[in-house]
């Protein structure tokens, strides 16, 4: 039984963009845009068997291509911020666009979630679907040094999306790819009733422009502790000089180390009402907890729906923000001849 199926999205400078449709009928139901690689639907059952989009979005390519939000995008070259748009490879000064606060962040103007992918292949087993999209980013896109060509393989099966990465590059160059959902597992209305847990010991504090000082602070006593399953918000209220810079929580989590590069548990997201539960696992060595602290009122996505403030949350998987200028977090730097290779898993489970 074909799974997958392939419908015009619009647009993009004269360019065919396509949304491909991974459904298994009653469990889980995907739509993956060549656009950004934007996830733009992903239907799951809650506890009495009811379908609902947990992910943020918007019916129309054109919203997509004029809001700044990242709504479901892979995010490009780099995710997150990097300090004042610079830093120094191997001896060579790098300057990129700044589009954030006097930091570069996402890629800048023009990242991954903005280019065109290119469907290079879908194949199909009994128990899963796999989609891979390629982009190649051409040397000094963005400021970026060197010809980066990019693979992401959207895995999908019954209950689970597993996103991997693949990139190489012709000259030394910087890379932290990541997945910019937005969840929301009621489907509805905003995440505070959300429970979070977060298998993680500390937590980077930023400054005033969310900048990693480049100190990896414990997470014990402070709201940021979710190494025990809490509600988002009564954390949020908690009186923290680190949430109020943010507006909220903004911040990567250090996670466990991971020498072996290999897949483990560090998040899982529950809501009471529906039942619905994420899983998250990933080889990464970070996870930036985002609960939509910039959406406002006002803010209509699909369906007309009012994206309001917190109405959706990211946990966004990742290499620390502004890695390259600070030399004791795990590097992001990418040589010829060496392949990125990354994994996360967003796993779909009901709660009684």
């Amino acid at each position: 039984m074909t799974r997958i199926s392939k419908e015009p999205f619009g647009l993009l400078r004269g360019k065919a963009v396509d949304c491909y449709r991974i459904a298994f009928e009653g469990q889980l139901d995907i739509c993956i845009c060549t656009y950004g690689g934007i996830i733009t639907a992903l239907r799951v059952p809650d506890r009495q068997g009811q379908m609902a989009d947990v992910v943020l979005g918007y019916d129309r390519l054109e919203d997509y291509c004029q809001q700044g939000d990242y709504f479901g995008a892979i995010v490009g070259r780099y995710g997150n911020r990097i300090k004042g748009g610079s830093f120094v490879l191997d001896g060579e000064p790098i300057e990129l666009a700044c589009n954030n606060e006097g930091n570069h962040l996402h890629g800048g103007e023009c990242g991954f979630d903005r280019q065109l992918w290119q469907p290079l292949d879908i194949s199909e087993t009994d128990s899963e679907v796999m989609l891979v999209l390629g982009l190649v980013s051409a040397d000094g896109d963005g400021g970026y040094p060197g010809t980066l060509s990019t693979q992401v393989r959207y895995r999908v099966t019954a209950d689970s999306v597993a996103v991997e990465y693949r990139a190489s590059t012709d000259r030394t160059t910087v890379v932290n790819l990541t997945q910019h959902s937005y969840f929301n597992l009621a489907a509805a209305g905003d995440i505070l009733r959300h429970s979070l847990q977060l298998d993680a010991e500390h937590f980077l504090p930023v400054d005033e422009t969310m900048i990693p000082t480049g100190e990896l602070r414990s997470v014990a006593d402070t709201a940021f502790d979710f190494r025990q399953r809490q509600a988002i918000g009564p954390a949020l209220a908690a009186e923290d000089a680190q949430l109020t810079l943010a507006g909220g929580f903004d911040h990567c989590w250090v996670l466990p180390e991971n020498e072996a590069g290999l897949l483990r548990e560090v998040a899982r997201l529950s809501e009471p009402t529906s039942g619905r539960s994420l899983r998250v696992l990933t080889t990464e060595p970070g996870l930036q907890f985002y609960c939509g602290n910039f959406l406002n009122a006002g803010h209509r996505g699909k369906g007309g729906r009012d994206y309001g403030h917190r109405s959706g949350l990211c946990l966004e998987t990742q290499h620390f923000p502004n890695s390259p200028n600070e030399p004791s977090f795990p590097s992001t730097t990418l040589r010829p001849g060496q392949s990125y290779r990354s994994e996360t898993v967003f796993q779909f489970t009901l709660e009684d």
